[in-house]
């Protein structure tokens, strides 16, 4: 069953009103700005995680409440609430979420980077196509669902994939033709890492039976040297 266990700590604005996230930020007090982007579990002790390792590297970090406080540890519940949320609402957030970081004092970069998962992996790709410079780093972890680009030809960003080789949910043949179509549509940096390992191999709750640690420490230090490498 769905339940209401917020990690909300700060409110920004969105256009038509406002929004909730987690914010993060590191010892240092302030460092360049990247948006964490939910799966379809909602912004669960998992993503809170995420953002709290990406300030521990130096990062603001926030990570956008997009189900407003809801999370599932169900599937098919998880299936229907990512239903629920069109790509236009997520996509407001997520545009409200980068300005709100662009214009944070904690924040030293002039742009963005951007890192989601399963779901939050199509919102990845969908910010920075719909955001153009304000992004400079997009790394979509498996990313599927409603907000997966039609086209790339607004992104700029430099891109960082990771999928897996025996994904139910996304075939890597399907992965692997995201990739070119990045290439063929954007001028943008691309580079895709397949892993031997299924879907939601970086989550740790192990959800669905598919966490690997190894690979996971692996892509995740892949990650976090691009956003210090590309976020400035």
């Amino acid at each position: 069953m769905a339940e209401k266990t917020p990690h909300q700590n700060v409110t920004f604005d969105i256009e038509g009103g406002t929004a909730h996230g987690y914010l993060a930020l590191p010892a240092s007090g302030s460092g360049p700005a990247v948006v964490v982007i939910q799966e379809w579990w909602g912004l669960t002790d998992h993503i809170k995680d995420v953002a709290d390792r990406l300030a521990a590297a130096g990062f603001v970090a926030l990570a956008p409440d997009l189900y407003g406080g809801w999370i599932t540890h169900d599937g098919d519940e998880a299936g229907e609430m990512m239903a629920k949320l069109p790509a236009e609402e997520g996509a407001r957030e997520l545009a409200g979420a980068t300005d709100f970081l662009l214009g944070h004092e904690a924040v030293t970069s002039q742009t963005v980077g951007t890192i989601g998962f399963c779901m939050g992996g199509g919102f990845v790709l969908a910010l920075a196509a719909q955001q153009g410079a304000k992004v400079s780093a997009a790394v979509p972890f498996y990313g599927v669902g409603q907000a997966v680009p039609e086209t790339y030809t607004g992104l700029t960003a430099a891109v960082q994939g990771h999928y897996a080789e025996r994904d139910a949910m996304y075939p890597v043949e399907q992965a692997r033709e995201q990739e070119q179509q990045i290439r063929d549509e954007s001028d943008a940096q691309v580079e895709f890492h397949y892993y031997d390992a299924g879907h939601a191999f970086h989550n740790d709750e192990n959800l669905i039976g598919t966490y690997d640690a190894e690979k996971a420490a692996v892509a995740w230090g892949r990650a976090v040297d691009f956003l210090k490498a590309k976020v400035a």
